[in-house]
């Protein structure tokens, strides 16, 4: 499948992408194939504050309801707006364009807790 070096993930398959203090965070391919057909996100507004490990929101697919879990703490500072009309960009582009939110962490040490690409592979192909 392949997931991007520049990325960390949690063991909740959400990943993260530091530029500077700005974290944005999304799902990663093999949450979305495991999802299904995504109809709607639910997502925290900008302004609102997020805690590592815990949850964020909310991704509706034709056959179940799944938690986001923050892989770092820290206030959202943009939301992807293009998923309120194309949910189904999370599944088309997990990576890129499907990204979920952004926000300034406040704990960069969360990120010690978090697996690079190669860690992360290992993980899924032993699910």
């Amino acid at each position: 499948m392949g997931y991007p070096d520049d990325l960390k993930y949690s063991d909740e398959h959400e990943w993260v992408r530091v530029e500077g203090s700005i974290g944005t965070i999304g799902v990663t391919a093999y949450a979305a194939e495991q999802i299904g057909d995504i109809v709607f996100v639910e997502l925290p507004g900008v302004g609102d504050t997020i805690s590592a490990t815990e949850s964020f929101g909310v991704i509706e697919s034709v056959k179940a309801v799944s938690e986001l879990f923050a892989p770092v703490s820290g206030t959202v500072t943009e939301i992807n707006e293009d998923l309120a009309d194309s949910p189904e960009m999370v599944a088309a582009d997990p990576h890129g364009d499907g990204w979920l939110i952004k926000v300034e962490m406040t704990d960069p040490s969360d990120l010690r807790s978090l697996k690079d690409s190669g860690d992360y592979e290992l993980m899924v192909d032993d699910l």
